[in-house]
């Protein structure tokens, strides 16, 4: 089979027809060799200097090293360098060692790890039972969802929603509904009423490529309406949106209404893993069913780097204050220049361009004006919607976000992005 690599995406060489898996790294390794050398190869590039505003990149086939404003890291508060956060830790590695060495289940359930639960749970107003941590955000989608979910219930998806809440209802009968789309959701929701045991709603607070926000009371409302669950992931909405940082929830008021919500503690939070806010019942059913809690080796020491991000969120209020006037100041500095930001409300900040291959121009040029940012193609996003995605951070300056909009300035005016 013929592949046209200038039509090619990563999604091509997922299943090629006829080709066992030594045939299929052959042709996708000669697919990425046409990539370093179109300059479009802006992924898995070498850093070697800490997540920040500001990082040390390996330049792409050579051996020299340039410092760049990045856009690439969802640490939306700059918690990963903040000195209490370090501090508390080392602090725990020092007390506890480096590793949990079992998984909860049997062994590698430690007090750091009850003072997680806890604190993440009060932290959205709950009570201390009421909260599961996994080792990543992407488990706490996945694992949970393999464990709830069968093959006589149904999980009913925004066909936005991440990768991992796919993942998670392979066992499950799974239909998607249109983007934000209410009759769509509704449409769904009435045909399945009766014909599954569990129904669920699955949807995300902030989408992670438009950074957009999904109409949550009206979903909620045709949730319970036809007898459904709903989960929540707001991933991207902790620490960025609500007048006290809890989210896409706290947003709409609906921080006590929802079944399941879910998070991680990688962007806000600055660490590893994950959590599930759920009643008392559903917590402990996914603390013994959930393969991940069983079988796999849980999070170590220093999470309790987490417990210091969750409690600066209300100590240090300035810093939420402080991202949401970058997000300002970027958007209107991007719409002014003309380009197309979508629907973005959060710290997400796409620039569309729509063809893949002009986005992979604008990922290289942009490199070379010392940005960083992220081309984004197909399946991330549909093929039409190719863009530049940005995650803001409330560290970035304003010099920093005055270089960036002139680099989009220059390569808008060599590559026409503005349409």
């Amino acid at each position: 089979m013929k592949i046209d690599f200038n039509k090619a995406t990563f999604n091509d060489f997922e299943n090629i027809p006829n080709m066992d898996i030594e045939q299929r790294a052959k042709i996708f390794s000669e697919f990425l060799n046409f990539m370093k050398n179109n300059g479009h190869m802006n992924y898995r590039l070498l850093t070697i200097s800490g997540c920040a505003p500001e990082m040390k990149i390996m330049l792409p086939g050579t051996e020299e090293s340039a410092t760049y404003i990045s856009l690439v890291s969802n640490d939306y508060l700059g918690f990963t360098q903040h000195p209490k956060v370090k501090s508390a830790s080392i602090a725990g590695i020092e007390k506890y060692g480096t590793g949990a060495g079992a998984s909860p289940l049997i062994g590698g359930y430690f007090e750091y790890h009850k003072l997680l639960e806890e604190t993440i749970a009060s932290f959205f107003g709950r009570t201390k039972d009421n909260a599961a941590i996994f080792t990543t955000g992407y488990t706490a989608n996945s694992a949970s969802l393999l464990a709830m979910l069968q093959k006589e219930d149904i999980a009913i998806v925004d066909m936005a929603v991440h990768a991992s809440i796919h993942e998670g209802c392979i066992l499950t009968t799974k239909k998607s509904f249109l983007h934000n789309d209410l009759e769509s959701l509704e449409r769904i929701l009435k045909k399945s009423k009766d014909q599954y045991r569990t129904k669920m709603v699955i949807i995300d607070g902030v989408y992670s490529q438009d950074g957009d926000i999904a109409p949550l009371r009206e979903i909620l409302y045709l949730t319970k309406k036809y007898g459904a669950y709903l989960m929540v992931d707001d991933a991207h909405g902790i620490g960025v949106l609500g007048k006290t940082g809890r989210g896409a929830l706290e947003l709409a008021g609906l921080l006590n209404e929802v079944d399941f919500i879910t998070g991680t503690f990688s962007k806000t939070f600055a660490n590893m893993g994950g959590y599930v806010i759920a009643d008392s019942e559903h917590i402990a059913f996914l603390k013994f069913q959930s393969r991940q809690q069983i079988f796999s080796a849980t999070s170590n020491p220093s999470t309790l780097g987490i417990v210091k991000a969750i409690e600066l969120i209300d100590e240090e209020p300035q810093w939420i204050r402080k991202l949401q006037d970058n997000v300002s100041y970027l958007k209107k500095g991007l719409t002014d220049l003309g380009l197309n930001i979508g629907t973005t409300e959060s710290a997400i900040i796409p620039v569309k361009i729509g063809n893949p291959h002009k986005t992979g121009d604008a990922g290289k040029m942009l490199l070379k004006q010392g940005v960083y940012a992220n081309p984004i193609l197909y399946p991330a996003v549909p093929k039409k919607d190719a863009r530049i995605r940005m995650s803001l951070s409330a560290t970035h300056t304003k010099r920093q976000l005055d270089k960036v909009l002139n680099a989009f300035q220059f390569v808008d005016k060599k590559l026409n992005i503005g349409g």
